[in-house]
């Protein structure tokens, strides 16, 4: 038990953590004032640092830029691997495995050892790995790294542990699994052909065994080149010249024919009693012109020929399509008989897979779905029906449907918002899916008992609101909410405003939601807010508009105070932005040459419309053009459901508005806000020479996001939604993001030096999180000092609003009781107290106005303010007050009237006398500090970063207790106990964080967070021990024991006329003892490291090993019982045999050898 004491006086120079001698410790005057009585703080600090460890959990979403697929049909199980070397692996929903080369190397092909529980994947780096399945975190067994040779295709077939390789040079090697070691025996591709040939054959783009005899090798070249080789006699039985380049090649299951595509877009199918031609030559969508020429068909990239037993065979490919047809979707084609089906892709096709009923390739495939891997989605087609419909996909494929621009986490949420959710979402989802279950449902996942409700809302580009269900490791859409129907479609072209913004204009800035009243609001980049209510009834309704005009007519200039305890102070009706507002909103117009003056980006429906259940919006508040200059970027949002009070601020100002009797309470710069609590000496600039200096000066706004054209339109989330549609490098990503630059060549030689991003979020002179810069000064922004203190301060800064929380709390020194006030931070480090005077009676609350008086309490801190929160006395966290949730739509009830239910939590309430205070906990950029209200008391400090700054900070409960949590732009994740602020975790997480990271990284409480690992995948972490130890059982099973389908009698006649297929012995050929050794140099073996991915990156590594003995030994266990059966079978079989045999002695003892 760790106690903590402090005596204390009330008086700011006695504080211990004062270590800035400014007004951040003494009262709104900066006059030091009597205290309460003093007591003392006796608080249990529960937390240590073996509470703490960091780990992945999950990732969710589509994997970016796919690459790769693969399925074993009888685990039904479904791989798919990426450029960046991730694999993710799917079963049924619950079953979702990530896991990631080290190397980072694109995957180029997987191959399941089917129902062995394992994944052969070939990488970029021309390495092959094997993975073991049968643990919940999938860990490299082997690795082949081939020295002198690009790998270019792979195939393992069924039930055999040697794995044909092919080559870039056309040679084809062998690979022994289990060992994974080379084989002796190579196929050379000066073999392979006949020696007459002058011409390279080209890489190997195809290998398959025939399914006629496992010991004939097809080999197929790019050239055109086709070669079956015998393995037994090491010689070609015959080669195959075809004049066009081959992309892939198909058996029919009987052996006898193979069906080929090419790069002209036809299909060629081959029999094997003749193969000096083609048996049939088709060109699937080419049609003959008029002057009798075929049409130039695009590359038909794969095919698949699949046999059915009572119907036609199915020939699946995907391209084919004439180059005529100029601005054609990708297409897969499905020919069945006759009849030619052409499905239509969104996305180009990456792979597509059939699925069979049997892993046997000599028997009939009865095929009965197909896998098409996009490049921005996965579907699956059913092809046991007519109209092939396709599968409803249990997965959240769909994250990235418009791209993602903020994120919010929430948990603890009440047990009935996720079923009304729901309930509401499955109105509105799509129809016309396949009837069947989803065919990939292998695995097995139960919810294990950590579990409770989890909820995470992703704002898009394109306006849209999505709740997730992501309760148990699990995510599931719940509902969608388009906030573009707030607004009348902007109109393209139609004035300077609708020019700038027509691309994205209802992009999600970020979101408030309080989950206990169901009060949502949303920002958005064109400088609005939308208040939403949810009900589930629908209704007519006309959404109120409130417009505001916040834009100052002058620069603030910040210079060093002589002396701060008695600063100058600027006259603030010259600093004052002027509100105003109208019920419901309509733009004006007349004005003249163009210029822009008191009317908003969007215009509000004025209408009454009909809204459907759920989230329905009841009020718009839009910035309005000022002086030819569009209104600044929102920086700051809070609600308060039990005030009825909404505020949000920029780099002009604050805004507070009463949502509940639609009046705008508070306008007002930020200097303003001050009166005479100022801490720094302003001047004011002399008259602008022209209007367009002030963006020059302030913090990004819509303003300049079009300086040069309107591709910077997306510049506050662009890094979130670059997908790029070609293989490009992340440094020519970088290039075409407006927020990047050329890295000085100095950078690369300073591991201290930030990555660009980062450099421009540190540039920002407001909350990082919530910003991003223009190149402009970038330079600079390397070098800039982002220390609060007065001397280092930028000359030409706005101050910007970065954090707003609503609570009750102590505005004042002298204060006894709390009151409600708004918690301010700025981007200087300044926090600032706004008490408000609301009626407590619900009557008089919708009648008389809330009052806002100056400001209290002035706190000081180093860097832009990021985080407030509040502790009792005990060390509690003190939550603010919300208001039960009501439906307003609902019919009236005499009996029961709906009144506001108020839930308050005040500081006072869990202490025994009134008068007691509370403890605030304020973070920055830079540090966090403990303050005692009302005495305004700095009891602790913590300087969190010198080299770096953070980039989100939040006050979390770990293990029945609280901490702060912070992430920092050099990757590191802390932990801070409270009140005492000790370092409980330092973890080096991402070395280097890019933009998507910062602007999407959220905490949350019990031990979670998240971020937007690319573009289309979400990944959630957990830096708590308890989570990390419970990990696998959260996990699914991604391997189930079931037995291999047996094989079918073929028949004798088949058995003797079909080969010799089964008498086929690969370990006489490819063994050592036959093939010998091969060369050391042309591939070298790298053992495993056994460890299981994810789990390494916490501090401990006991947890893992501990885990992995205990699967191991569960094997173990497993292959010991069946080891159990299968002797006492024998034992049983034995005893069976020697009683028989008894039998017959005796039967025949006394008998002579002529009478048996």
């Amino acid at each position: 038990m760790k106690k903590f004491r402090k005596v204390l006086d009330g008086l700011t120079t006695s504080s211990p953590g004062g270590t800035i001698g400014s007004p951040s410790c003494g009262s709104a005057a900066g006059t030091p004032t009597a205290g309460p009585t003093p007591r003392e703080i006796d608080i249990q600090e529960t937390l240590v640092s073996e509470n703490f460890q960091l780990c992945k959990t999950v990732r969710h979403g589509f994997p970016y830029q796919s690459t790769a697929l693969a399925f074993d049909p009888v685990q039904k199980i479904l791989a798919i691997g990426s450029r960046s070397g991730g694999v993710r692996i799917l079963g049924r929903p619950g079953v979702d495995c990530y896991c990631q080369h080290e190397s980072g190397s694109a995957v180029l092909q997987l191959q399941f050892l089917i129902n062995e529980g394992a994944l052969v994947t070939a990488c970029a780096d021309d390495t092959l790995h094997l993975w073991n399945l049968r643990q919940r975190r999938p860990a490299v067994l082997h690795s082949l790294k081939f020295n002198r040779e690009r790998i270019t295709f792979c195939h393992l077939p069924f039930q055999s542990k040697w794995l044909y390789v092919g080559t870039e040079r056309g040679n084809t090697h062998i690979v022994n699994i289990e060992s994974f070691v080379l084989s002796g025996y190579i196929i050379m591709w000066n073999k392979a052909i006949e020696l007459s040939t002058k011409t390279h054959p080209g890489p190997v783009v195809h290998l398959s065994d025939s399914p006629k005899d496992e010991g004939k090798l097809l080999i197929g070249f790019e050239s055109g080149t086709i070669v079956q080789w015998d393995l037994r006699s090491k010689k070609a039985d015959f080669r195959i010249y075809y004049d066009e380049a081959i992309h892939s090649v198909s058996w029919h299951h009987e052996g006898k024919q193979f069906m080929c595509s090419h790069s002209d877009g036809s299909l060629t199918l081959w029999n094997l009693r003749n193969t000096s031609k083609p048996f049939q030559v088709t060109f699937p969508h080419g049609k003959i012109q008029k002057d009798g020429r075929k049409e130039s068909c695009k590359p038909i990239l794969k095919v698949e020929y699949k046999t059915s037993r009572n119907s036609e065979p199915f020939v699946i490919f995907s391209g084919g399509l004439s180059y005529d047809k100029a601005g054609r979707r990708p297409t897969l084609t499905i020919m069945h008989g006759k009849a030619i089906t052409v499905l239509e892709m969104d996305y180009p096709i990456v792979e597509f897979m059939a699925l069979c009923e049997t892993p046997y390739n000599n028997e009939i495939q009865e095929p009965y779905a197909v896998v098409v891997l996009l490049e921005k989605d996965l579907i699956v087609v059913d092809l046991t029906q007519s109209n092939f419909p396709v599968f409803e996909n249990p997965y959240p494929m769909d994250i990235h449907e418009s791209p993602v621009t903020c994120t919010a986490y929430f948990v603890d949420c009440p047990p009935d918002i996720i079923p009304v959710l729901y309930s509401i979402g499955a109105k509105h989802k799509k129809t016309g899916y396949s009837q069947k279950e989803w065919p990939i449902s292998g695995g097995t996942w139960t919810i294990g008992s950590h579990t409770y409700p989890e909820i995470i809302i992703t704002g898009h580009a394109d306006g849209s609101i999505k709740f997730w269900d992501a309760s148990a490791v699990t995510l599931q859409m719940l509902y969608k909410l388009k906030t573009s129907k707030v607004f009348e479609k902007p109109k393209p072209g139609e004035g300077r405003g609708a020019e700038m913004v027509e691309e994205d204009p209802f992009a999600v800035q970020m979101v408030s939601w309080c989950p206990q009243s169901r009060i949502f609001c949303v920002v958005g980049i064109s400088a609005h807010v939308i208040l939403y209510r949810f009900s589930r009834f629908d209704a007519n309704t006309q959404i109120v508009s409130l417009e505001v005009r916040l834009q100052c007519e002058s620069e603030d200039v910040i210079t060093p105070s002589e002396n701060e305890n008695n600063p100058c102070f600027s006259e603030p009706s010259s600093h004052s932005p002027q509100p105003h507002y109208q019920h419901p909103s309509s733009p004006s117009s007349g004005t003249p040459e163009g210029v822009k003056e008191g009317i908003p980006y969007l215009k509000v429906k004025d209408r009454v419309v009909r809204v459907p259940p759920g989230y329905q919006a009841e009020l718009v508040i839009q910035l309005l053009w000022a002086d030819g200059e569009p209104p600044q970027q929102i920086t700051s949002l809070d609600v308060n459901s039990a005030y009825g009070l909404l505020a949000f601020g920029n780099c002009n100002g604050l805004v507070v508005v009463d949502y509940l009797q639609k009046t705008i309470l508070l306008c007002m710069s930020t200097l303003d806000l001050y009166g005479a609590a100022d801490p720094y000496q302003r001047l004011t600039r002399s008259p602008r020479r022209n209007r367009q200096s002030t963006s020059e000066f302030c913090m990004r706004g819509l303003s300049n996001f079009y300086s040069d054209s309107k591709k910077r339109i997306r510049t506050s989330y662009q890094s979130l939604i670059e997908l790029s549609d070609n293989q490009q490098s992340v440094d020519m990503e970088k290039s075409k993001s407006p927020t990047s630059a050329h890295y000085p060549t100095s950078l690369h030689n300073d591991p201290r030096v930030l990555p660009e991003p980062v450099a421009s979020l540190r540039a920002s002179h407001c909350s990082p999180v919530y910003y991003l810069l223009d190149n402009e000064n970038r330079e600079n922004s390397f070098s800039r000092s982002r220390s609060s203190s007065v001397s280092s301060i930028d000359r030409d800064t706005k101050e910007a609003i970065t954090t707003l929380q609503f609570g009750e709390s102590y505005v004042r020194k002298s204060d006894i009781l709390p009151t409600p006030c708004l918690w301010v931070g700025t981007s200087l480090g300044v926090v600032l107290l706004i008490p408000m005077s609301i009626p407590t009676d619900e009557e008089e609350r919708m009648e008389e106005l809330v009052t806002v008086g100056p400001c209290g309490a002035v706190l000081m801190l180093k860097g832009s303010v990021l985080r407030f929160g509040f502790l009792d006395c005990m060390g509690a966290f003190i939550q603010s007050p919300y208001e039960v949730w009501r439906d307003l739509n609902a019919p009236e009830d005499p009996d029961r009237p709906r009144r506001r239910k108020l839930v308050h939590f005040s500081p006072s309430s869990s202490q025994d006398a009134y008068g007691e205070g509370h403890l605030a906990v304020l973070c920055s950029e830079r540090q966090a500090k403990v303050f005692l209200m009302p005495s305004q008391s700095c009891l602790f400090v913590h300087n969190i970063t010198e080299s770096s700054f953070v980039l989100r900070a939040d006050v979390v409960s770990v293990c029945n207790s609280i901490c702060l949590a912070c992430f920092c732009a050099n990757g590191h994740i802390m932990m801070l106990s409270l009140p005492s602020l000790r370092p409980l975790m330092d973890v080096s997480y991402l070395p280097l964080t890019d933009m998507r990271i910062a602007r999407t990284f959220c905490f949350t409480n019990g031990g979670q967070a998240l971020y937007l690992s690319s573009p289309t995948e979400i990944q959630r972490i957990t830096y708590s021990q308890e989570m990390c130890d419970n990990l696998q059982e959260m996990l699914g099973e991604l391997f189930t024991p079931i037995e291999t389908p047996e094989a079918q009698n073929r028949g004798f006649l088949k058995g003797f006329f079909g080969g010799n297929a089964h008498n086929f012995d690969r370990e006489e050929l490819f063994g050592e003892a036959a093939a010998g050794k091969a060369s050391r140099s042309l591939a070298q073996h790298i053992p495993g490291q056994g460890g299981m991915e994810g789990m390494k990156v916490g501090a401990s590594g006991a947890v893992g090993e501990l885990a992995r003995a205990r699967i191991a030994l569960d094997e173990r266990g497993q292959r010991l019982g069946e080891l159990e059966e299968r002797t006492a079978l024998m034992m049983t079989s034995a005893e069976t045999f020697s009683k028989h045999a008894h039998e017959l002695m005796l039967k025949c003892k006394d008998k002579k050898w002529y009478q048996l």
